[in-house]
């Protein structure tokens, strides 16, 4: 790597948004592919919001065995398959080995590592003034709706001891 290469790779480290990776499964008998979830990835992608870094697409047959396919080998992603061009295929076969354990037999599922685009200048400022990120997380939109639903529940029973109805 020449001086030149070296330098513009730290420059596009320290403007490098924060990587993600998810998976989503698709449990036996219950796919149905459409080509609406490679249209809203391409429409994130188009809008600035995130680049993908890597995807994979990952098979796992009933006795266990774990196929892994590029999206140029996954058949009819449509305008998803012109976003491999951008792919540094950062997944390691280790990791692929590791995803696969949390899925089902019959299954198949989507690995998609991102950048947040979005968070790109926040996270260059912080790293700037000598910031870390220590932690990270998500939250389940599941544990969310948990949630609301348990404080409507206690609002509702709030009310109705103050009206006695």
């Amino acid at each position: 790597m020449t001086e030149h290469e070296q330098d513009e790779a730290e420059r596009s480290l320290d403007t490098l948004g924060p990587v993600d990776f998810l998976i989503i499964e698709f449990p036996a008998g219950q796919q149905n592919f459409t080509g609406e979830i490679a249209e809203e990835l391409v429409k994130l992608v188009e809008a600035g919001t995130i680049r993908v870094v890597d995807a994979i697409i990952l098979t796992k047959d009933d006795e266990g065995t774990v196929d892994a396919m590029e999206l140029s080998d996954a058949g009819d992603l449509g305008e998803l398959v012109e976003l491999e061009a951008e792919l540094a295929e950062l997944l390691a076969a280790e990791d692929v080995e590791n995803l696969a354990n949390a899925m089902d037999p019959g299954s198949v599922a989507g690995v998609l590592v991102y950048e947040n685009v979005w968070a790109a200048p926040f996270a260059a400022a912080a790293r700037r003034a000598g910031a870390q990120l220590i932690a990270s997380g998500r939250i389940p939109i599941q544990a969310i709706a948990a949630s609301l639903e348990a404080d409507l529940e206690a609002a509702s029973e709030t009310a109705f001891e103050k009206t006695g109805e």
